[in-house]
Formats: structure tokens, C-alpha cells, sequence
């Protein structure tokens, strides 16, 4: 058994289609994983340790809030990360 933030995994299974949705961004790797990682501060965690906790973050998951939530601070990590990109544009 481990204890996993599921709510890292609700980020990455969003981030790409919210990241092919804004238009004139760096998509490299390196921003990808800073808008992901910013995303993340954002958010509350959601630690699960057993199938019964996973089984309720499931369902919250499920919740248009919850979902809301999720997309807001991925396209706010994507505002930040876009004005302020941690390469330079010849590493793009």
C-alpha cells in the first residue's frame, strides 16, 4: 500500500487537452511540468491510502466544483508559466 495525492493524477489526466486549448503557449516539456506543478499548489491534496479513500475521491472527483477547480488552476498555472517561462526561447 502507498499514500498517492489522487489529485495529481485528476491533473495530469487534464493537463495536455487544457494545454492544446490555449493557444500561443510553450507546450516543451519544461513548462508542461511547471504548469503542472503550479496547478498543484493550487489545489488542496487528495491523499489516498486504501481502496475506500479512492473510491470517495472518485466520486468528489465526479463533482462539477471539483472539476471546475481543477481546470481554473491549471489555465492560471498556464497564464503564470506563459509570461514567465523558466527557459530561455532557444530551448523551446
Amino acid at each position: 500500500m502507498e499514500v498517492k495525492n489522487y489529485m495529481e493524477s485528476l491533473v495530469w489526466q487534464q493537463v495536455d487537452e487544457i494545454i492544446a486549448a490555449h493557444s500561443g503557449i510553450c507546450k516543451c516539456e519544461k513548462c508542461r511540468y511547471d504548469i503542472i506543478a503550479l496547478a498543484l499548489n493550487f489545489l488542496p491534496p487528495r491523499y489516498v491510502a486504501t481502496e475506500k479513500g479512492q473510491t470517495y475521491t472518485r466520486i468528489k472527483a465526479l463533482e462539477q466544483q471539483f472539476t471546475i477547480d481543477i481546470l481554473t488552476a491549471i489555465s492560471n498555472a498556464i497564464k503564470i508559466v506563459n509570461t514567465q517561462p523558466h527557459h530561455t526561447e532557444t530551448s523551446q
